[in-house]
């Protein structure tokens, strides 16, 4: 209706194209414009200005022979002051960019290796940029934003990388594991040997203690009972002592059966070999 009575509306953040008798007249920015269609003006399209996306994928071969599918994800629009060439230079602009994009990702990844492709898609993303706007800006359009949203290398590689890295971990963890176990040994053998070592101290207390009772016990006794001599008050002592483990095993009920001499005699042999003993570690000591 607009163009039947000369007048057509141009909406906001879009451009339209005039020509006269077939030939480019003007560009008409947002609004409303007259179009004397009767002196040969008419409408030959529109442009939009917006910014468009054109996700790219690229499958190409990295420098250690892996094959790798890249998503490149392109940003672009029109430039309004160059609204023409970018209505009449270029047919299909979405095809002109994955031209270039195919072009400049299969120059460049197959220089990398598969990591480095991980590590450098930033870069390559930037030489993407360059190219197109080099070449694009030449059409009217202005490249916004390039980025490589996605590297993807072939189901197999993904498997045996996660395969690589889960046995990187595990032979991680296993020297992690192997090392508490050795800490945990020695210190383990470091408070047992500390425990020995406390209980020997423990042990040689007790026989000085031992010692040292007896010894006051000989010499109060043969102080106090004329006529006796040590030899006869460790005899009698002796004789406790053997009657006193006597009864510790009998009123125990959980002790194994034990087989010990008993009678007069035993006492004197047990007393004998103690009296031996002794003298050997004396002559063995001088």
């Amino acid at each position: 209706m607009g163009q039947a009575l000369g007048c057509i509306q141009v909406d906001q953040s879009t451009v339209a194209i005039r020509e006269n008798f077939g030939k480019f007249d003007d560009v008409l920015n947002p609004g409303c414009h007259c179009m004397p269609w009767c002196i040969g003006s008419q409408l030959a399209g529109y442009l939009s200005l917006r910014v468009q996306q054109l996700d790219v994928r690229c499958e190409t071969k990295t420098k250690d022979n892996v094959f790798v599918t890249v998503v490149a994800s392109i940003q672009y629009r029109a430039i309004a002051k160059k609204a023409a060439d970018a209505f009449y230079k270029l047919s299909n602009t979405k095809e002109q960019i994955q031209a270039y994009v195919f072009d400049v990702i299969r120059a460049s990844v197959p220089k990398l290796e598969l990591d480095k492709v991980f590590e450098q898609k930033n870069d390559i993303a930037k030489a993407v940029e360059d190219e197109l706007e080099k070449a694009m800006s030449l059409y009217g359009y202005e490249i916004v934003q390039t980025l490589i949203v996605d590297i993807e290398p072939d189901e197999l590689v993904k498997r045996s990388m996660n395969e690589i890295n889960a046995a990187s971990r595990m032979r991680e963890a296993a020297n992690e594991k192997a090392e508490a176990e050795k800490i945990l040994q020695i210190k383990r053998a470091e408070g047992d040997a500390e425990s020995k070592y406390l209980a020997g101290l423990g042990i040689a207390r007790q026989r000085q203690a031992i010692v040292d009772g007896l010894r006051d016990s000989v010499l109060g006794f043969s102080m106090n009972v004329p006529g006796t001599t040590s030899k006869d008050v460790m005899d009698m002592i002796l004789v406790t002592q053997y009657f006193d483990t006597m009864r510790e095993i009998g009123a125990s009920s959980k002790s194994s059966s034990v087989f010990v001499p008993h009678g007069p005699g035993a006492v004197r042999d047990v007393a004998s070999q103690i009296r031996d003993g002794l003298l050997q570690g004396n002559t063995a000591q001088v």
